[in-house]
């Protein structure tokens, strides 16, 4: 009689001999023993070997699914804009400064993911440096006359704040809506989403910074010519970016689209540089030495000196 070693050791090599009988078989358990002590080998030709990791997948996508997405008016819905390191902002500050030909800017640097820290902090940025530099101009007019008095002007600092911030919002806003609506003229355009848009103007603003810091050099020409380089670079910018978004539309709008990008962020350096760093005012002058000259037929007072009177 045959001891529980040996019938094991035979149902292992009847399983052995299915196996070679049937290579594209696969046992799926092997180490359950039956009841009566015997091996199940389960024999099939159809079986994946991954199936599991397709279960396991699938799970996961449900459980993404049935994640609900946080709310317009939350916290975390904006906590996603912020989400980037200091290496992506300054790979996206340094396209934004150097522009050329085919290289466009939302899919070589933002790779669909916008965000507005970079956009914040230039524009606060640019809007301090702005209300600084005006008065540090005004600072360095009063030493090289010092007959100018000069008092602090902080306003200045709440003007640039709503300048720079209501072009940064309002113009993509606008463009953003422009386009949308020839979306629905022209099929195969498909503009950018308004957090690019944003994202956009917002990196393009950059280049005004260090142009602000160089227009203190108290030399007119120069300050003109720091400033249409810094409006060359940002508005080429903005035209390669778009180009791919409205080369699909008519001529006359793309190209009308295109010029109206361009005056308007020649309007913001204009503006800029008319407003902030503009000649003193003549309320800052002080009033030089008033003279009182007298009529040469006039009778002279009787208490005038004669010194007085000839002077």
């Amino acid at each position: 009689m045959a001891t529980a070693d040996e019938l094991t050791f035979h149902e292992f090599e009847e399983a052995t001999n299915l196996l070679a009988e049937t290579p594209d078989a696969a046992t799926t358990r092997i180490d359950q023993l039956t009841p009566q002590g015997h091996v199940a080998v389960t024999v099939g030709s159809d079986i994946g070997y991954g199936a599991e990791d397709e279960v396991e997948e699938s799970d996961k996508t449900a459980l993404l699914q049935d994640k609900q997405q946080p709310g317009v008016w939350t916290f975390a819905y904006y906590q996603s804009f912020f989400d980037v390191d200091t290496s992506q902002v300054l790979d996206r500050i340094k396209g934004s400064l150097l522009p050329r030909p085919g290289h466009n800017f939302v899919q070589h640097h933002l790779r669909n993911r916008p965000d507005l820290y970079g956009p914040f902090w230039i524009c606060a940025t640019l809007a301090f440096v702005l209300a600084v530099t005006g008065n540090l101009t005004l600072v360095l007019a009063q030493r090289r006359d010092p007959s100018i008095h000069y008092s602090p002007q902080f306003h200045k600092v709440t003007v640039a704040g709503i300048a720079i911030y209501c072009y940064a919002w309002l113009v993509p806003l606008a463009l953003w809506g422009f386009l949308r609506w020839r979306q629905g003229i022209r099929e195969r355009m498909g503009p950018y989403t308004f957090l690019e848009t944003v994202c956009i103007y917002g990196y393009s603003l950059f280049v005004f910074i260090p142009m602000v810091v160089l227009w203190l050099i108290p030399v007119p020409w120069l300050q003109w010519i720091f400033g249409a380089l810094a409006l060359a670079l940002s508005a080429a910018g903005l035209v390669f970016t778009l180009w791919p978004v409205v080369r699909e539309d008519t001529k006359l709008v793309a190209t009308a689209l295109l010029v109206a990008v361009v005056l308007l962020h020649a309007l913001l350096a204009l503006g800029c540089k008319l407003y902030f760093f503009q000649s003193l005012p003549p309320e800052h002058m002080a009033p030089g030495p008033q003279t009182v000259s007298l009529p040469t037929h006039a009778p002279l007072p009787p208490n005038l000196p004669l010194s007085t009177a000839l002077s």
